[in-house]
């Protein structure tokens, strides 16, 4: 009974930082829920609980606002640090496996080269860049090919992490404009 009162406890106040306008400095939790007002990414988080830690996505999130995107905005072939600003932090607690390869605990930048058909996601170990000025391929941890799956529209890009307990099993999602990808991972 403790545990739910605490879910639910934990659930109402995410709806509260959800619900609430993105102002300057602060953090969003969902920028597709928020009065979006701004032409400005917003910077926003996603996190999922590991036991008592959280795994966790610091991103910017660009709108589409009836720009081309893909081969415009974002030009394929080339390094994106996959949302806007600086790169798009990932903060692991423990160790984790994805597509084979395990990462320590730590900070990360995540990385994309985006593709007609099929797109490239990367773990960089040099977390701390600026867009991808700063990006060599010679700090890549990991690199994942995905084919991104077509979907409605996603206004602002928007990162979703999945962790079950039971299994040991999560996922890093992905989505903007009418493309998503999704990454799954397994707690070592």
């Amino acid at each position: 009974m403790k545990k739910i009162l605490l879910c639910c406890l934990v659930f109402a106040g995410l709806q509260n930082v959800v619900a609430q306008s993105s102002k300057e400095g602060e953090v969003c939790y969902n920028p597709n829920l928020i009065k979006d007002t701004t032409k400005k990414s917003i910077k926003s988080k996603t996190v999922a609980m590991i036991g008592s830690d959280s795994l966790s996505i610091t991103y910017h999130s660009p709108g589409v606002r009836k720009r081309v995107i893909w081969g415009g905005l974002v030009p394929y072939e080339e390094v994106w640090v996959t949302g806007a600003h600086d790169a798009t932090l990932l903060e692991i607690p423990k160790a984790i496996e994805l597509s084979g390869k395990v990462l320590a605990p730590g900070k990360y930048a995540i990385f994309s080269i985006p593709g007609k058909k099929e797109w490239i996601i990367i773990i960089n170990k040099n977390w701390q860049q600026h867009l991808a000025s700063e990006y060599d391929q010679a700090d890549d941890i990991v690199r994942i090919k995905v084919k991104p799956k077509k979907q409605g529209l996603t206004e602002r890009l928007q990162y979703t992490l999945q962790y079950q307990e039971q299994g040991g099993k999560g996922t890093i999602s992905w989505a903007w404009e009418k493309l998503a990808w999704e990454i799954p991972f397994t707690l070592k």
